[in-house]
């Protein structure tokens, strides 16, 4: 596996599909129908070869078959059951790290070729599966194989699906060049090869969604030192497509947009408002607390708040010798976004836990604090909606009338609006921004 650079090295690598003649059906013995496969096929097997079993099958024939409606969302379910952790949930596909450490679109559950009402998971261990399968040929026919169990992944940054090594048993996953040297006399310090995925990769050639080809002959690769599928994911710490690195951090920031204008009717999903809200409470705060509090507004509450709202402004704004049409317009300006939001939160920051100072100075400061980190969990919000594609924007109103807010909402005194959240499915898309000038806004001194 390891051989000296420069070592001279040929090698005739074939992939032989071998297609069953009936549909494998969970009773079956997956072994039996693996070498009556290689048999229609006219082929023989030969130590060295490495066979290549479809996860489906595999799932199929240890009982891990589930019951799922047509719901379009029932798969999600399911895959956040089967899900270690969440790595990205997007409108078209819940990206998951399973139990087995792969990051995988919907836990890689499947409905492709499968009863109608039933899906299948992904083997409870394939590394386990790979090795009893490989043991059973041994057993049956005295020939060693290698044994991949194969499964279909997208790539990150990347069109199109490949098969990749979910379980493996009798080969290396890794070939590790490091320490060598290339063509040139240079030192290898990170090329390793992932030998298991590309020989995972290579069934494609050999078979289709449609073409009845669970299993797959290839024949010609070293295979090395054995190993386990495992040694091919990545440690969680090392991932850097799992959060993208700071500069994706920067771009969530940056790209978040004010908007105004929604699609009518569309609501913002519960479990996407409340991913909102868990990165609000992560902001920081005065003296270990978390002052922030979000009210969902619904019918009748909603419209008498906002009825309120808008009277408490008129006579505001009348005080203030505003011409009535210039007061209507302004009110109707502000109606235009909170009436025809279709999710609307209102945003408050509890002073409950604010310290008691005896100078006003002190007692103004301490409050600003409170006021400063509801900005900063406003912001975390408003950027976990954009990340979900929901368009949102801050609306102050509520901070010039907390009278109203509170006398409406039946809310207690120390409970301080900082402005409403609007939000739905963007009606249109807003160009993008040029980056900020950091100039102005950074001084040294």
């Amino acid at each position: 596996m390891n051989e000296p650079s420069g070592t001279p090295r040929r090698a005739t690598i074939t992939v032989t599909g071998l297609p069953v003649n009936e549909v494998i059906l969970a009773t079956d013995d997956l072994v039996t129908r693996l070498l009556d496969a290689v048999d229609t096929a006219g082929e023989r097997l030969r130590d060295g070869d490495v066979v290549c079993v479809a996860s489906k099958v595999v799932a199929l024939t240890e009982g891990r078959t589930v019951a799922v409606d047509d719901d379009p969302d029932a798969v999600r379910r399911l895959a956040r059951g089967e899900a270690a952790e969440v790595v990205a949930d997007a409108p078209a596909v819940l990206v998951v790290r399973t139990r087995h450490g792969h990051v995988v679109a919907n836990a890689g559950i499947d409905r492709s070729n499968v009863a109608s009402g039933t899906a299948i998971l992904l083997p409870a261990d394939p590394d386990a599966s790979a090795d009893a399968i490989r043991r059973e040929i041994a057993g049956r026919t005295g020939i060693d194989v290698a044994v991949i169990v194969t499964d279909t992944f997208g790539r990150p940054w990347r069109n199109g699906q490949t098969d990749v090594a979910i379980g493996l048993s009798g080969m290396a996953a890794l070939r590790d060049e490091r320490g060598q040297t290339d063509l040139a006399g240079r030192a290898l310090h990170v090329t390793v090869a992932a030998i298991g995925d590309a020989v995972a990769a290579a069934c494609d050639l050999a078979r289709s969604k449609a073409s009845a080809t669970p299993f797959v002959l290839v024949r010609g690769v070293d295979r090395g030192k054995a190993s386990t599928a495992h040694a091919l994911v990545r440690p969680v710490d090392e991932d850097l497509f799992r959060f993208g690195g700071p500069t994706a951090a920067e771009q969530a920031i940056e790209r978040r947009r004010t908007i105004r204008s929604f699609i009518d009717g569309t609501a913002v999903d519960e479990r996407v408002l409340a991913a909102a809200v868990r990165a609000a409470g992560t902001a920081p705060a005065p003296h270990h607390t978390r002052p922030w509090r979000f009210i969902g507004l619904h019918d009748d509450t909603r419209t008498h708040l906002l009825d309120a709202m808008a009277q408490q402004w008129r006579q505001d704004l009348q005080a203030d010798g505003v011409p009535a049409t210039t007061v209507e317009a302004r009110v109707r300006r502000s109606d235009a976004v909170l009436r025809r939001a279709p999710t609307l939160v209102a945003a408050f920051v509890s002073l409950e836990q604010a310290h008691d100072h005896l100078d006003a100075r002190r007692a103004q400061a301490e409050r600003d604090l409170f006021l400063l980190s509801a900005g900063a969990a406003l912001q975390s919000a408003q950027v976990v909606l954009h990340a979900h594609g929901v368009g949102c924007a801050w609306m102050s109103s509520t901070t010039f009338c907390g009278p109203t807010v509170r006398a409406v909402l039946d809310l207690p005194d120390h409970w301080q609006p900082v402005g409403m959240l609007a939000a739905g499915q963007p009606a249109r898309r807003p160009a993008p921004r040029p980056a900020a000038d950091v100039g102005p806004l950074l001084e040294s001194r």
